[in-house]
């Protein structure tokens, strides 16, 4: 077995993916060394892939004026490729791409060369396209590498699509996961039934990127009826902007919610926690003022740790919303053990 289709193998078995953020220095360019040192953290921290140029990378990297998707891209995918020679262990890569189909082809190849083992295709900004175009896009970039399908949010650009569409996403033959992110339980619904009534659908892994719901995505079986038969799916995994903060602990939970699908008992402790970790996402992403904060969230809270040197996104006017800090540091303290502090101050002495 290749490196890639043991890539992919481990993708359809179920991984923490964080969705890693940009290290800016305090000019606004491009910290390839910081960068590198998050790829580190991430994979000691025990996530099984990481996933770069999306959402919480900032898609500004692709403005000319940075041209930064491909130093990135590169920045990243060598990283990953060192820490696999050196510890054996297989993480699954990630491109993030975007646009229309011809933009979206070209970055997925551009993923393809960098050694990616799969594009998570991202709807944004194709408001006006009908379902059909959607899918003929996904079709084109399939064509060039694996898919990953990507339910977004309306706040963050993406739109409500119906439960058709993503039976016929799921048919698409090199369609090998989605990620549902919609942050809604009827859209969350429509994308997992639909990928149930596909013939493909037992070949296609699902992702949740829902933040305000993750631990309770991971514990749910569901059901749908399919050719008289009752069927049953699971998230398997998760790929998602929360992750890439206190990662060594969304590990932890994503093992304890494995062990609760295998003995199909769930504590009522773990109940507590989804709440409180909905809570930590809640300011961490701005619900309060749909999400204009969340990247520099992110930021934040990766600074107060040390594993970034500041808060700078690419855009100077992108920052923190009026009184967020505050609320992160409110969670922060009201729910340590869902920080993961113990474990980033023995990563940054093992860093000197």
């Amino acid at each position: 077995m290749t490196r890639h289709q043991q890539a992919l193998s481990i993708l359809q078995s179920g991984v923490v993916i964080p969705a890693i953020p940009l290290v800016l220095t305090s000019e606004r360019a491009f910290d390839a060394d910081g960068q590198k040192r998050l790829v580190r953290y991430y994979a000691q921290a025990g996530a099984g892939g990481i996933a770069a140029a999306v959402h919480s990378t900032q898609f500004a990297i692709r403005d000319k004026k940075h041209n930064l998707l491909t130093p990135v891209l590169e920045t990243v995918s060598k990283e990953i490729d060192r820490i696999e020679q050196e510890s054996g262990k297989v993480l699954v890569k990630i491109a993030g791409v975007c646009g229309p189909t011809e933009q979206a082809c070209m970055e997925a190849a551009l993923a393809e060369r960098l050694g990616y083992d799969a594009v998570l295709l991202s709807p944004g900004g194709l408001d006006t396209w009908t379902e059909e175009q959607m899918l003929e896009r996904a079709r084109s970039v399939a064509a060039v590498m694996p898919v990953i399908g990507f339910y977004m949010q309306k706040a963050v650009g993406g739109r409500q699509l119906s439960r058709d569409y993503w039976r016929r996403m799921a048919d698409i033959p090199n369609l090998v996961a989605i990620k549902c992110a919609c942050f809604d339980r009827y859209q969350t619904e429509d994308l997992v039934k639909g990928v149930m009534l596909s013939k493909r659908g037992d070949q296609v892994a699902l992702y949740t990127g829902n933040d305000d719901h993750i631990i309770f995505d991971l514990l749910t079986p569901f059901s749908c009826v399919v050719e008289g038969q009752v069927k049953t799916k699971n998230f398997v995994g998760g790929l998602l902007g929360q992750w890439s903060v206190w990662t060594h602990t969304a590990v932890e939970l994503f093992q304890a919610c494995r062990e609760c699908q295998k003995s199909g008992t769930v504590p009522l402790s773990l109940l507590t926690v989804a709440e409180q970790l909905t809570e930590c996402n809640r300011a961490v992403f701005d619900a309060e003022n749909a999400f204009a904060g969340c990247i520099p969230g992110i930021h934040y809270v990766l600074c107060e740790q040390g594993l970034m040197p500041g808060i700078w996104c690419l855009d100077p006017e992108e920052t923190l919303s009026p009184g967020q800090a505050a609320d992160i540091q409110a969670v922060r303290a009201a729910y340590p053990h869902i920080t993961d502090d113990p474990f980033v101050r023995e990563f940054l002495a093992r860093e000197k």
